[in-house]
């Protein structure tokens, strides 16, 4: 390959990160340098040809904890058209919204941790549940995103996209972190690594405590994170061993009723049950080996989580209440071995190859009635064993220099076998899906490149849905659901970059599927639904004014309607989002990033649609972040103001009918909605040494 054409194939690894790259990346004085260094770091997650689209990206860790964030999850808000809010109490998933989906907690978003799925398949609280609690955001090294479903190496709940995020393979220095916030706000985080023979060892422990704002309930949040992780090189690559530890217990502020805030009987930060709320754990040891030409990973994984919900307060029990539980214990195996090479006789084409496998051992997923959290009897209760195996493969081919032709397939198999409590819901299911996926990209100038995508994609249904043939409370016969179920995507799309100045993204796209899930208010889980089309612009931008000051936004809109027609249901899709919109605008006194700097951020979230006719219009959310800084020799000091102009809008919106004491028998068909949290301050003081 001539100089000239690896620098240009550099500068479009640099284009399609399509996030904030530091000052000393975008302003110095010689960009042919700073390419050469921001190319060696995407090394690290891509090779020539990976990226296929104009809507996937790389976001480094250091970016990643730069910005104000309430929790965690917030990390995938970097993705341009993803935000990330919450419906119950902190200690459980996060529910994500990204391409007109409302993806509950991961239904078609596709998230991995150091090559570990996060998702969590036929799980109690809904099909794909992904928590990122356990992920402590100051050891990621990297996060990679793939929207669409023109990826080979992805495979189940890929309708939307997904995510991967790196662990950090060194340390520049030891650190410890410690926060204070208000509402008994407490979180410590320690980073440390020592040099062990030819290799490291890198820890990371993190403990958060939080009463949250909530006038009847404390949170009382006890949050336990602890990572160790040992990198050594083997033959040509480098080896990791990681072992990380998770467990967490909350009191759970879940949505409430418009009209019990309306009449006084709460007020907006009030609780109709106090005892909602629940425990969960989750413990894993991986490796993963990783060289210039062969990645692979092994994982295990034990996890565990209790939840105690009520959304329906007295509508099934006027005497006793709603509140059920949902349980999940299980253990996760499985792993991935992918090889790139160079095709002999024809250097211009590399070919991927790869296998992945995983394995769930679900000893028990139930769903049951409860009153102050003691069970009093059962809805369901099931173990499962689901085994999948795939084979993907994947080629890239540049045409010309200024074109190149990306190939990809994988044909994924699915087993499942579930042991029911009640013997007719018990039953074995299987299915095999080949995927098949191919992506254009054209140079069309030095500064963009253009992009034409088509892929097919799929999410799994929950096994018990897949075999089911009695209704578990009714006793009626019930209709079993497909175990795979495809999706379409296309989209085109173009990045522009002076590699200097600005830095800018576009793509237009469409997305076809087969069955939509959607989450059921009164239940508190997915189930399958109608086939649904959508489509939708996103457009991302990122300009350096100057070496001190830089600005982006990001904003998306989507039409989101199921595809065929059922009378008297409307062809909205419920729990969609048709537009949001994110900007920030960052200041550092000094080019190097020393001394005092300042981020200012907000976020939109257009009204949602909550019914099938769209009759009811839930307000849209509008929410302003802040932050100072002040970096000095090894100290830093921080203060984060989250929702710096105390707005009162919702996190998120349901319709469906509940209950209160004294209301009719069939209760009232309302709006329930989260609340934002309240304006609170949060100070952090930090240490390298």
């Amino acid at each position: 390959m001539e100089l000239p054409v690896a620098l240009f194939r550099v500068s479009q690894l640099c284009i399609l990160t399509t996030t904030m790259l530091p000052f000393t990346s975008a302003l110095a004085d010689d960009p042919i340098t700073d390419i050469e260094r921001i190319r060696i770091s995407g090394n690290n997650n891509f090779n020539d040809g990976a990226f296929v689209s104009s809507s996937q990206g790389w976001v480094s860790g250091d970016t990643l904890v730069e910005r104000p964030m309430l929790r965690t999850g917030e990390m995938l808000e970097f993705i341009p058209g993803m935000m990330v809010t919450q419906h119950s109490g902190s200690g459980k998933a996060n529910q994500y919204f990204l391409r007109g989906f409302n993806l509950d907690h991961g239904t078609d978003f596709a998230v991995s941790v150091d090559g570990m799925p996060v998702n969590m398949r036929s799980h109690g609280h809904g099909q794909g549940y992904s928590d990122l609690n356990y992920v402590i955001p100051e050891a990621v090294e990297s996060l990679s995103y793939f929207k669409g479903t023109y990826y080979a190496s992805i495979g189940d709940f890929s309708g939307a996209g997904g995510a991967r995020f790196a662990l950090k393979n060194s340390l520049n220095g030891n650190a410890v972190h410690l926060t204070l916030g208000e509402n008994n706000y407490r979180r410590g985080v320690l980073l440390n690594q020592v040099a062990i023979g030819e290799g490291r060892a890198l820890s990371a422990i993190e403990y958060q405590s939080y009463d949250g704002p909530w006038t009847d309930v404390s949170e009382d949040i006890d949050k336990k994170n602890a990572m160790l992780r040992y990198v050594t090189p083997l033959l040509d690559g480098e080896l990791s061993i990681t072992g990380m530890a998770y467990d967490n217990s909350w009191n759970g502020a879940d949505q409430i009723p418009a009209r019990a805030v309306q009449s006084g009987r709460i007020d907006r930060l009030g609780s109709i049950d106090p005892l909602a709320g629940g425990e969960t754990s989750r413990y894993s040891l991986s490796a993963n080996y990783r060289s210039s030409q062969v990645t692979a990973s092994v994982y295990a994984i034990d996890s565990d989580l209790t939840l105690y919900s009520n959304f329906t307060y007295f509508l099934d029990n006027p005497d006793r209440g709603d509140q059920f539980e949902q349980a999940d214990d299980r253990q996760i195996f499985g792993g991935d071995i992918a090889t790139t090479r160079t095709l002999p006789d024809m250097q211009d084409t590399q070919l991927t190859v790869g296998v992945q496998w995983r394995y769930d051992d679900i000893d028990n997923v139930g769903l049951y009635n409860t009153v102050a959290r003691e069970r009093v009897s059962t809805r369901r209760q099931d173990s499962i064993e689901s085994l999948s195996y795939a084979l993907y493969g994947q080629t890239h081919t540049h045409l010309t220099d200024a074109l190149s032709l990306t190939l990809g397939a994988r044909v994924d198999t699915l087993d499942v076998d579930v042991s029911s409590l009640l013997p007719d819901n018990s039953g074995s299911q299987n299915d095999t899906l080949l995927s098949l996926k191919t992506s254009l990209k054209y140079a069309v100038t030095e500064q963009a490149t253009a992009f034409v995508n088509w892929g097919q994609g799929f999410h799994s249904n929950d096994a018990r849905g897949a075999v089911i043939s009695v209704d578990p409370v009714s006793g009626e016969p019930a209709q079993p659901a497909p175990l795979l179920v495809r999706s379409n995507g296309y989209e085109t799309g173009i990045t522009v970059t002076d590699e200097r100045n600005y830095n800018l993204s576009a793509s237009l796209w469409l997305l076809e599927l087969d069955s939509e899930l959607v989450y059921v208010g009164d239940a508190g889980f997915t189930e399958p639904s109608r086939p649904s089309r959508r489509y939708g612009v996103e457009v991302s931008a990122y300009y350096w004014l100057s070496q001190h000051i830089n600005a982006d936004i990001e904003a998306a809109w989507t039409r989101a309607r199921f595809s065929d027609e059922v009378a008297g249901e409307g062809d909205h899709i419920p729990g969609t989002v048709p537009g949001v919109v994110s900007a920030g605008l960052s200041w550092y006194a000094s080019s190097n990033r020393q001394g005092l700097s300042a981020t200012l951020r907000g976020r939109y979230l257009s009204s949602r649609t909550v019914t099938g006719d769209d009759s009811v219009s839930p307000p849209s959310t509008f929410i302003v972040n802040g932050q100072l800084a002040y970096d000095w020799e090894s100290w830093t000091v921080t203060l984060e103001v989250l929702n710096m102009l105390d707005s009162d809008d919702h996190d998120i919106d349901y319709y469906y009918a509940s209950r209160l004491p004294g209301e009719p028998d069939e209760g009232i068909e309302d709006l329930h909605y989260h609340p934002v949290e309240p304006r609170t301050a949060r100070l952090t003081v930090s240490l390298r040494y």
